[in-house]
């Protein structure tokens, strides 16, 4: 069998990476600097209203050629992250066999901006009134066939919308295609964005930090402050980017979510002999301080690992931040050693992906 024949376990490696995030679009790590979270003016707040927002850009000024006016946000940003992402893996798609090149993408809430256009229309001037135009835009996998379309990617395209850890399950379905043959290489991402509608159930639910409305510094504890952005990464045979000559940013070696069951026991039976360095809370939505992933991370790492707390300007991207955590932890910590990206949702259910730094 050949190394990408079904059955046979390949390492898998990260590449490349790309970024739309309130650090702004970028190819390759995050520089490590502290952004604040930014004052809400796209609609009138009552009162001071703050997250951490993508500042805007012109596409076309990052990716030439790139044509967004009738896109969601999300689809926009998706094709920025994965035109960079590309580019800092250095791969030359004129070079490869675009049918063995997949696209997953992650998303909570899919393309939610144009689905409130959508239906807001629909109540003010009837289901007759609204723009067809735009109903193709509201698709939660609109973003992941944008990205297809426009690099003329013709392999697997898959959306994952899984609760509390999309992200992960993104990065371990990718790996999945890979070892199994269904595609050589695979472009991963996850984001959303952040609309009027889903801060406002955000305050509703009493979930957002008290440094969301006022100046003070963010708060490691009470709540959390909304984002907004897409993380994508470039997958691919251990053995590939020897060619090319181009850094490996990390490997993949398993991972492993369920819905429910015993967390610890199952993550332990995942990592087998391998004892991760670095443990990263990849929770959605609370600090690490006080949800129960540290809990779970401190359980399974003991005391010989260090608890990676999750980043505000992650904490906050709905349930898609395992990109982003990733990436800022590769960006501030680039020592060697095993990486355990650890998430968990309320109801006993988690997603553990166990990475190699080179």
């Amino acid at each position: 069998m050949t190394p990408n024949s079904p059955g046979v376990s390949i390492a898998i490696t990260i590449t490349g990476i790309g970024s739309v995030s309130s650090y702004g679009p970028l190819a390759g790590l995050i520089p490590q600097s502290t952004v604040e979270p930014s004052a809400i003016t796209a609609w009138t707040t009552p009162g001071l209203r703050r997250a951490f927002l993508v500042s805007p850009f012109r596409p076309a000024s990052v990716v030439p050629g790139l044509k967004t006016r009738r896109l969601d946000r999300l689809s926009a940003w998706a094709l920025v992250a994965s035109a960079l992402a590309i580019q800092d893996a250095g791969i030359d798609l004129g070079q490869v066999d675009r049918s063995r090149v997949a696209v997953v993408f992650a998303t909570c809430f899919g393309c939610v901006e144009l689905t409130e256009a959508f239906f807001q229309s629909a109540v003010a001037h009837g289901w007759s009134g609204t723009d067809p135009s735009t109903f193709p835009e509201t698709l939660a996998n609109a973003p992941a066939s944008h990205v297809a379309l426009f690099h003329d990617l013709r392999g697997p395209n898959i959306t994952v919308g899984s609760k509390s850890f999309a992200g992960e399950s993104a990065l371990i379905q990718a790996a999945s295609l890979l070892r199994h043959g269904q595609a050589d290489l695979a472009i991963v991402l996850a984001g959303d964005t952040l609309t009027r509608a889903v801060y406002e159930w955000y305050e509703t639910a009493n979930l957002l930090s008290p440094a969301c409305y006022n100046s003070e510094p963010v708060p490691q504890s009470g709540g959390f402050i909304p984002s907004e952005g897409v993380a994508a990464l470039v997958l691919e045979p251990a053995g590939r980017p020897a060619v090319r000559k181009v850094r490996s940013y990390a490997q993949y070696r398993s991972g492993r979510w369920a819905s429910g069951g015993q967390p610890v026991e199952a993550v332990r039976q995942m990592l087998g002999d391998s004892v991760p360095s670095l443990t990263v809370c990849t929770t959605n939505g609370a600090p690490c301080a006080t949800s129960s992933t540290t809990a779970l991370a401190r359980e399974i790492a003991g005391d010989g690992g260090t608890i990676v707390p999750s980043q505000a300007v992650a904490a906050g991207l709905a349930d898609t931040s395992a990109l982003l955590h990733l990436i800022l932890t590769l960006s501030s910590r680039p020592n060697s050693g095993q990486v355990l990206l650890l998430g968990t949702s309320g109801d006993s259910g988690f997603a553990a992906l166990l990475l190699e730094l080179p």
